[in-house]
């Protein structure tokens, strides 16, 4: 049975940058940040990987305060969602656990 995500490859253009940026900004996860030759168009724009947070909300909050760049505030909706843009564009939605 599959119970979760073990590690999300995310395409980028300078991976100690972008090392530092999830490092010092994100939480503790399993991220690996490369580019596979060939594969360069994929760096930026929307990426299909959604994080969970228990109060999208705070967490939010706790993002802006570490210069982490908001695509989309949150949204009060039944499960609570926004959006951050790492450091080469990428836009992931993060969502609560709990619903708002």
């Amino acid at each position: 049975m599959i119970r979760g995500i073990k590690i999300v490859s995310i395409p980028v253009r300078d991976q100690s940058f972008s090392l530092k940026c999830y490092t010092e900004k994100a939480a503790a996860i399993s991220l690996a940040l490369f580019t596979p030759e060939g594969h360069e168009n994929r760096i930026g724009g929307f990426q299909p990987v959604t994080f969970w947070c228990d109060d999208v909300f705070a967490t939010a909050k706790a993002m802006r305060s570490r210069g982490v760049a908001l695509e989309e505030e949150p949204k009060k909706e039944v499960w609570g969602m926004a959006k951050f843009k790492d450091p080469d564009g990428g836009v992931f939605v993060f969502l609560s656990r709990r619903r708002h």
